[in-house]
């Protein structure tokens, strides 16, 4: 049984592959119209979510299959304490494939080893995002032509955002990938990361708090909101909201090409002023994680031998 709990359970080619998929259904559609007719997703979000549920919603009902599950964890028997393994191995026995959020760690872990129907981690608390990652991967091979031979600017909260981490070790597999972190100092990328990822693949990366005095080395930025709900301390949440606020002006001496990305949902720290900026990509990145999780469902699918 094959299932995607963090980014690294995919080979380079696989990857490259799904997005090749994705492509092919931006392009043609209807040829996918039918790829999942008679199956079913099972949506289970233990963390609420807009966004993600509702992509991985419109990816299954593109492909023509159907769709059940629960939007917040007092919805489902988790409210009474059914136990991770119990509900997955109950849902597992209504659906062909689970879309999985959980607010603790390592939770889609434990349900991988329970489950007869193929996991898709869509977020465990601060660790794993995968089919963000893959959104973001799509998302820059479409407006790069490539996925190597560029710098990377990660904005705003480096510590908690699941979704930062994720990306920099997707893009470590790629050759001549430079890595800009710009965050406040209690924001910074963990030291795990820096340790298992950027030394261990002796990456090139610079760690600044000066958002400007990077923009123009850029080929992507990529920025993140301060997320309320990762601190223990509303105080300090106050204290680092506003840190990072993208304004048109600080887009002057960047370049032409930029691409701005984020993984929404938006605070404050893009101003609306971007949004008609043909540099701006976040909506579009959007689009592109339906296509992204639309070629993943039935890559892990046919792995399971339910589809073709």
């Amino acid at each position: 049984m094959r299932h995607l709990i963090e980014i690294m359970d995919l080979s380079v080619d696989e990857i490259d592959e799904i997005i090749e998929v994705a492509n092919d259904i931006i392009a043609d559609p209807e040829k996918y119209r039918e790829k999942c007719k008679g199956m079913k997703l099972a949506t289970l979000f233990f963390e609420p979510s807009t966004r993600t549920r509702l992509s991985f919603e419109a990816a299954m009902y593109e492909l023509g299959g159907n769709v059940l599950g629960f939007s917040e964890a007092q919805s489902s028997s988790a409210a009474k304490g059914e136990s991770v393994s119990d509900t997955i191995r109950t849902v597992g026995a209504y659906a062909d494939i689970i879309a999985m959020r959980h607010p603790k760690e390592g939770a889609p872990v434990v349900a991988s080893y329970k489950s007869d129907v193929p996991i898709i981690n869509a977020g465990d608390g601060g660790h794993n995002r995968p089919t963000q990652t893959l959104t973001d991967l799509l998302t820059i091979s479409r407006e790069k032509g490539r996925l190597d031979n560029m710098t990377v600017g990660l904005c705003g909260d480096l510590k908690f955002g699941r979704t930062v981490h994720s990306l920099i070790t997707a893009m470590s597999r790629y050759k001549n990938v430079k890595f800009i972190l710009i965050s406040p100092e209690e924001l910074c990328i963990p030291e795990y990361l820096k340790d298992e990822v950027l030394h261990r693949n002796n990456l090139e990366y610079l760690e600044t708090k000066d958002l400007e005095a990077a923009m123009p080395e850029l080929d992507i930025l990529y920025m993140t909101r301060v997320q309320k709900e990762r601190f223990f301390n509303e105080q300090d949440y106050m204290r680092l909201k506003d840190s990072y606020i993208l304004t048109l002006d600080k887009l002057d001496n960047a370049k032409a090409d930029l691409s701005i990305l984020h993984p929404l949902p938006r605070v404050n720290e893009i101003s609306v002023t971007i949004d008609e900026d043909p540099r701006a990509k976040y909506f579009q990145q959007v689009r592109n994680g339906k296509y992204i999780r639309m070629a993943l469902i039935l890559k892990l699918l046919a792995a399971a031998g339910v589809q073709s």
